[in-house]
């Protein structure tokens, strides 16, 4: 390599979801004091391709065998790992390029002996998000003042903060997971804004902070799951092989934070043809039992089967 040059390496992060009950979970590691997403290197001279190297250190270092990936983006802003690089024994110079990957589980089960891993609620990252009991109070009482004196006498500014939070009466748009958390980074109200610049912690604590940029990669997952649940069915990826209508909706809920309509619900899953039912029932529950359902996988279809209504109720 000659002299000046910049080391380039690769690493492969994972944001690992799946659902319990009403809690969309990711599965994090620990990088000091913060969490991180699991990270493992790109090796060229092993590695055929990156899915497959993926697939590799996520089997050997957490036990899982992942079956639905997706690529999300390439992340390689440069001083993106400020204030150190995550890959064992890269160089001090070295610029770290991240490839993030989005994969669903229908099982939050334990990592295996030997990595330090463990699921958490996405929303301990980004609290803000969380509708399904209306809007947080956070928004209004200590987000929107803070955006507002920020972006005062900045027309573009001001915008981008209504659109994303949905201020002056404009709708909440659960997609833009990703828009919410930049502007809250740009606008220094984020921790690790402050950290990466050497600054003093904001006044205020908006969400548990992540190693590096990976707050930012999970907020990238987030983003792409919740409109993609609305066009193409991989809710079911995070499903068991059988579940009940109600399970369907709050695993639907879960992801978006936002409180679905029942009826409105049933109704338009119902014309989607997405589920098929069992003719067993749900026992064991204590209230009355409801019939399991199943993803109805139609092979002859000409087209990737679509994704699920997501019909608010009334009050969100």
């Amino acid at each position: 390599m000659p002299a000046g040059t910049t080391p380039l390496l690769i690493g492969l992060s994972a944001v690992m979801v799946a659902v319990d009950g009403d809690a969309p979970l990711v599965l994090v590691t620990r990088r000091g004091s913060e969490d991180a997403l699991p990270f493992g290197p790109f090796n060229p001279g092993e590695h055929r391709t990156f899915d497959l190297s993926l697939r590799g250190w996520v089997r050997e270092q957490t036990g899982f065998e992942l079956g639905y990936v997706e690529q999300l983006y390439t992340f390689g802003d440069k001083d993106r790992e400020t204030p150190e690089a995550t890959l064992a024994g890269a160089p001090r110079n070295a610029r770290v390029i991240s490839v993030g990957y989005l994969a669903l589980t229908p099982e939050a089960r334990p990592a295996g002996a030997g990595f330090e891993a463990r699921w958490q609620g996405w929303y301990r990252y980004f609290p803000w998000e969380d509708h399904r009991h209306g809007r947080p109070a956070m928004i209004d009482e200590e987000i929107a003042p803070r955006l507002l004196t920020w972006a005062a006498g900045k027309e573009l500014c001001l915008e981008r903060a209504r659109v994303a939070f949905g201020l002056d009466g404009m709708r909440w748009a659960e997609e833009r997971v990703l828009d919410r958390y930049e502007l809250l980074y740009e606008a220094g109200l984020v921790a690790e804004c402050a950290r990466d610049a050497g600054l003093p912690e904001p006044d205020i604590r908006l969400g548990e902070t992540m190693a590096s940029d990976h707050r930012r990669i999970l907020a990238t997952a987030i983003s792409r799951l919740r409109g993609k649940v609305k066009y193409r069915p991989v809710v079911f990826e995070l499903m068991p092989d059988r579940f009940t209508l109600t399970a369907l909706q709050r695993t639907m809920e879960a992801i978006l934070g936002l409180g679905l309509h029942t009826q409105n619900f049933r109704r338009a899953l119902e014309k989607a043809r997405l589920v098929e039912g069992t003719g067993a029932m749900e026992t064991g529950t204590g209230g009355r039992p409801a019939e399991l359902y199943r993803f109805h996988r139609d092979p002859s279809a000409a087209t990737a089967a679509a994704g699920l209504s997501t019909p608010r109720r009334s009050a969100d």
